[in-house]
């Protein structure tokens, strides 16, 4: 996977003010750990991060006040409703070593015919791999699959040299039948019960009247 070259700058305020301030330069506060170091609080180009993010598990030679690290996004956070980062938390990482991540799932191929529909058991699949050749996601083919049809994880072929970190038997993706029709038939009836209720109940006010005439 390719490396992402980024800089940062060591910050020494901390709170939501300071978190503002450094937003308002159009920088992201973040925290560094890992390998038993102390955390370290720093500020990186947000514009530049953002373009990184791009790519998931994204591999990042990391400038430190001159000092380099090579570390990978552990958690993102966002603003809720415009989506602009709001922190983020690196993780230092060594070539050669093992780190465990989640991973895009991608899918190829139609259903069968039918309307069936495709669940996402998993919308990521946990894997372990080498720190510096993190697979950019695993892609599942679903052609011809019926109703009733489920994909484990131990059914999705892996890039070498990575394996997997969920069990093998836990279900990734389903095939599930379309349940529009059954309910439009259920609307339908749903319909014509009340508009039977409905024509029952003019009938019962109406015949008070035709007595009461009768009577007269």
């Amino acid at each position: 996977m390719a490396e992402v070259k980024l800089t940062a700058e060591t910050r020494t305020e901390f709170g939501k003010g300071a978190a503002r301030r450094i937003r308002r330069d159009d920088k992201v506060p973040g925290v560094i750990y890992g390998h038993g170091a102390e955390p370290r609080h720093v500020a990186l180009d947000g514009h530049a991060l953002l373009l990184a993010l791009r790519t998931p598990n994204v591999l990042i030679r990391l400038d430190i006040d001159g000092k380099k690290e090579l570390v990978i996004p552990k958690a993102v956070q966002r603003e809720a409703l415009r989506g602009f980062l709001t922190h983020v938390d690196l993780l230092i990482v060594k070539k050669g070593e093992k780190v465990t991540v989640d991973i895009p799932i991608h899918t190829e191929g139609e259903l069968a015919p039918g309307g069936n529909l495709l669940e996402y058991i998993l919308n990521a699949l946990p894997v372990e791999a080498e720190a510096t050749h993190i697979p950019e996601g695993v892609t599942i083919s679903i052609e011809g699959l019926e109703a009733g049809h489920t994909i484990h994880a131990k059914d999705i072929p892996l890039p070498r040299g990575t394996s997997l970190a969920v069990d093998g038997e836990d279900a990734v993706l389903q095939i599930v039948a379309a349940q529009t029709e059954p309910e439009e038939e259920e609307e339908e009836e749903g319909e014509e019960e009340a508009a039977a209720a409905a024509e029952g109940a003019a009938e019962g006010e109406a015949a008070p009247e035709g007595e009461s005439g009768s009577g007269s």
